[in-house]
């Protein structure tokens, strides 16, 4: 009993070591792969740590105002003298967190759906489906454009339980879509056949099969996440109560008129290419996720 406990034990870590060397090999074919996943880190600890090397109020110089890029500030200073790179960095967790909240609902309600919707079949199916197409035929814009007037979406997690709550439609007929050719597999067959639950074929058989496809969507998810926050603050129909990038933008455009003069054109640039680099980055990590959990991709 115990060799075959070890005999299992050794062919699982060596399973592991083989992905984790299969991963590397991916990674290293291209090197863009690599940096996308740098900077993808380089922004989770952004978030996570930047605003603590920061105070909760930002300085201010007025005899800086609009201050062109230099060493002291790398993209310059805003219209009441605050340095814009900290403006980004301190903002960052508001705009990663809500994403992070985000991408989380929207795959888990969408997955857990789909993934049953397209098992059971039958009632279970038409009645999950007809819910998700009312939520997919719910106008998200004008629904926060109503809710911003009672809710100001200070916090992140407000933010990002929100945006989930109306974005799991997709998911949820994607992940249907998947579990509809799942089910027909050979081995699906046989753990039916077996008698075994549907939660236990479902949780072990299926979902496991679908975690590459459900993390990749879970990133997209993420970037869908970011610019429709980023979009909602910048058109100011939510109130200003956060450190955000929208806000930047929209303050840079409206109040220091950016697209007309170069005064605050860099506080206008500095969201715009941190969303450009979180987008890029993800996109990279996507495109090795796919290789990565997709054998006609996977170089031999």
């Amino acid at each position: 009993m115990s060799s075959a406990i070890l005999e299992t034990t050794g062919t699982a870590a060596t399973m592991r070591r083989n992905f984790w060397r299969g991963v590397w090999r991916v990674m290293r074919r291209k090197p863009s792969r690599l940096f996308g996943a740098v900077i993808l880190l380089g922004f989770v600890f952004m978030g996570v740590f930047g605003p603590m090397f920061y105070p909760e109020v930002l300085p201010r110089d007025t005899s800086k105002l609009y201050a062109p890029m230099s060493a002291e500030h790398w993209f310059g200073t805003d219209g009441q003298g605050r340095d814009v790179l900290a403006q980004v960095i301190t903002g960052s967790r508001y705009v990663l967190l809500s994403a992070l909240v985000t991408a989380v609902i929207t795959v888990v309600l969408g997955t857990a759906i789909g993934l049953f919707s397209g098992f059971k079949r039958g009632r279970w199916d038409t009645v999950l489906m007809r819910l998700t197409d009312m939520k997919l035929t719910i106008p998200g814009l004008p629904l926060l454009l109503v809710l911003s007037t009672v809710w100001s979406f200070g916090s992140a997690l407000e933010m990002g339980l929100l945006l989930g709550l109306l974005g799991w439609g997709g998911v949820a007929r994607a992940v249907r879509s998947q579990t509809l050719s799942l089910r027909e597999r050979g081995f699906i067959e046989a753990a039916r056949g077996l008698g075994l639950s549907t939660s236990h074929i479902v949780g072990k058989e299926l979902l496991p099969s679908m975690a590459p496809y459900i993390a990749m969507n879970m990133l997209i998810a993420v970037t869908g996440a970011v610019y429709a926050q980023v979009g909602l603050f910048f058109l100011g129909v939510l109130p200003y109560e956060a450190d955000n990038w929208g806000v930047m933008l929209n303050l840079s455009v409206f109040g220091g008129g950016a697209l007309t003069t170069t005064a605050a054109l860099p506080y206008m640039l500095a969201p715009l290419l941190a969303i450009l680099l979180l987008t890029l980055a993800i996109v990279l990590v996507v495109d090795a996720m796919d290789e990565i959990f997709n054998p006609r991709l996977r170089e031999e």
